[in-house]
Parts: C-alpha cells; sequence; structure tokens
C-alpha cells in the first residue's frame, strides 16, 4: 500500500470529533516543528527516501507522507504524492516566495507568523507576497450590466428596475 493511502486511513480512523481534533492537533505540532526546523537552516537541501527523510523529521513515513502532499506545490520539483513509498528518494528543494504564499493561502497562520521566517524573507518582501495573496482573492468583474440590459440575477426584469434601481 501506498504511503498516501496510508495517510488517509490514519486520518480517516479518527471517528470521534475528540481523536480527530486530537490526532490533528499532534499532526500541527509535528508540521510546526518541521517547519522550524526547515526555516532555520533553509539554505539546506533535504535528500534522501522518504523513510529517511521522516526518521530526520521524527515523524513515521506515512505521516510524513502527509507533509510532503502539504510542502509539496512549494518545492521547485512536485512530486507525485500518491505514488511515495519509503523507498522513493525525494528532495526537499524549498523556494521560499512559494511557501510563504502556499501558507497564506492556506490560512495557516501557525506556519505563516513563525519568527524563523524573520531570516529567511524580508519584512517588505513578505508584505509584497501578502499583497499579492490577496490581490489574486479578489474577484474583477469585467462584463459591465448596461441600465437596459436583463438583470443578471434572472428575474427577467431590466437592470435598471431590479438591482440596478439604487445603483
Amino acid at each position: 500500500m501506498k504511503l498516501y493511502d496510508v495517510w488517509r486511513r490514519m486520518a480517516e480512523m479518527q471517528t470521534t470529533e475528540q481523536q480527530s481534533a486530537q490526532y490533528w492537533s499532534e499532526y500541527f505540532t509535528a508540521e510546526k516543528k518541521n517547519y522550524q526546523k526547515i526555516l532555520s537552516d533553509m539554505g539546506r537541501t533535504y535528500s534522501g527516501t522518504m523513510e529517511e527523510l521522516a526518521k530526520e523529521f521524527d515523524m513515521e513515513p506515512a505521516v510524513f507522507c502527509g507533509f510532503m502532499d502539504g510542502i509539496n506545490t512549494s518545492l521547485r520539483k512536485e512530486y507525485d504524492v500518491e505514488a511515495l513509498e519509503e523507498t522513493t528518494e525525494v528532495t526537499l528543494d524549498i523556494d521560499p516566495e512559494k511557501l510563504y504564499y502556499n501558507m497564506l493561502e492556506a490560512k495557516a497562520k501557525w506556519l505563516y507568523t513563525l519568527p524563523e521566517w524573520d531570516k529567511v524573507l524580508s519584512e517588505d518582501k513578505r508584505k509584497e507576497i501578502t499583497k499579492e495573496w490577496r490581490r489574486s482573492r479578489q474577484v474583477i468583474n469585467e462584463v459591465k450590466i448596461g441600465r437596459n440590459d436583463p438583470c443578471p440575477c434572472g428575474s427577467g426584469k431590466k437592470y435598471k428596475n431590479c438591482h440596478g434601481k439604487n445603483a
């Protein structure tokens, strides 16, 4: 069985809300520790088999596969996490700007506010990435609705007599 399948089953086995909360709390604590380690020595590239890296990061291989799933889009070379096995060779060659952006995207405040970021990206760079992330989430409607066009709500009325009445 592939590590990713084991990882998913471990998460699904938490049948009660209390078990699930404890499981994820333990995972997020370990994840935070991993990122602190990585950010403290950002110049280092971690390489080895999944089993070796799991040991280095003090995780079970299947749980480390879950970590890989989270960090994967921040790597310069992504992996097919569903195909990873204990003997698969991987390299954690991390793009710090992508990592910060992805932490914002995941709303992982416990990760993007780590003090270790101070030595990796300047405060100005983090603000710039945050602005870019916020801009990417804004919806800009480029289609202008004319006063006499049908209202987009589907009422059948003209826009000026429906939602455009008070505009």
